[in-house]
């Protein structure tokens, strides 16, 4: 457990208490954040089930990574992580998640879970990353989420990047045209660790990109239960992977929605495979699979300074922008030679 400094929010109203978030509390949590999308409008939709697999991994020590704020009664009426997904190229970045319950906001509860997560950040940088890497904290707000943007401004975050939420319909899925010496095949998992490596080398350069070892590539990615091989495709050059589309299908997404929707979270082609319609290929491909599979809708998401051109592509193929989410953070400075 850490010490108790990081283990203790200050600032809460009267009748408040924190303590450190159990899995026990996965219900509860997600309870909070169906109330929550009423007014924040994220576009997510997470059940008790999808909480308890994020939070119990083994990059997760959950009492040491999370906080829950309870009414004297034992109500949950807010919620808080710091995770660290662990590697990074240009610096750690740790992530920050949680809500406050709408109808206890303005009160000062998401200013004491922020200060706890920087807190707590600050530690995990201090582990975790090696000498001269520095960290970032990084935490998300939507549009509606005004009042959450102006609690990161205040703490010292900053504005970094802005990532389109995009979707299209799948009852007109474009055509698969694989390019020549390209072979699209479905995703098998003897080749789950070829597609790990061909991840790496595809996003060495992206903002933010991180060296997926084999546990967080698990813990992270293919391990999901959302996880769809079926709807997942690789493109092979002379037999070797060269790029990829990872398809999953949340449940609480569908029943929330009612619609079936393919979420395609990783989308990869390696730098010498690029300019021959890989990418487009693999997605129609995709997209087509997922139609068969009785999914009406596709999404994804893509960094709006993507520097591949990828959103101009995801527009090609029909999806649109529905939201766009900004990400904020917060800066860690590189710690000394241990």
């Amino acid at each position: 457990m850490s010490d108790v400094l990081s283990a203790d929010l200050t600032g809460l109203p009267e009748g408040l208490t924190a303590r450190p978030l159990t899995l026990d509390d996965a219900e509860a949590a997600a309870e909070l954040l169906a109330a929550a999308e009423a007014v924040d409008d994220t576009g997510e939709h997470e059940d008790a089930a999808d909480l308890t697999e994020w939070w119990d991994r083994e990059l997760v020590d959950l009492p040491d990574d999370g906080r829950a704020v309870v009414t004297d009664g034992g109500r949950l009426v807010a919620w808080a992580t710091s995770i660290a997904p662990r590697g990074g190229r240009d610096a750690l970045r740790l992530w920050t998640e949680g809500r406050v319950h709408p109808e206890w906001r303005g009160r000062g509860i998401g200013r004491a879970l922020l200060d706890w997560q920087v807190r707590r950040g600050t530690e995990q940088h201090a582990a975790l990353a090696p000498p001269g890497l520095p960290g970032r904290l990084v935490a998300s707000a939507y549009p509606a989420m005004d009042s959450a943007a102006r609690l990161f401004e205040r703490a010292g975050f900053t504005a970094e990047r802005w990532y389109h939420s995009m979707e299209r319909a799948l009852a007109d899925v474009p055509e698969v045209r694989p390019a020549p010496g390209v072979d699209l095949v479905p995703f098998t998992w003897d080749r789950d660790d070829e597609v790990r490596r061909a991840h790496n080398a595809s996003f060495t350069a992206h903002h933010g990109s991180t060296e997926r070892d084999e546990l967080a590539w698990r813990s992270w990615f293919t391990g999901q239960r959302a996880f769809r091989p079926d709807l997942s495709v690789l493109a092979l050059v002379d037999g070797a992977v060269a790029g990829y589309v990872l398809g999953y299908v949340y449940e609480a997404d569908t029943r929330a929605t009612g619609v079936s929707t393919v979420h395609l979270g990783q989308i990869g082609v390696l730098p010498a495979a690029r300019g021959r319609g890989v990418a487009t290929a693999t997605i129609a491909a995709s997209l087509r699979a997922a139609a068969g599979a009785g999914c009406g809708r596709a999404a994804l998401d893509v960094d709006s300074e993507n520097s591949t051109g990828a959103l101009a592509l995801y527009e090609r193929v029909g999806f649109r922008t529905v939201r766009t989410r900004t990400a904020w953070a917060f800066a860690v400075p590189a710690v000394a030679a241990r």
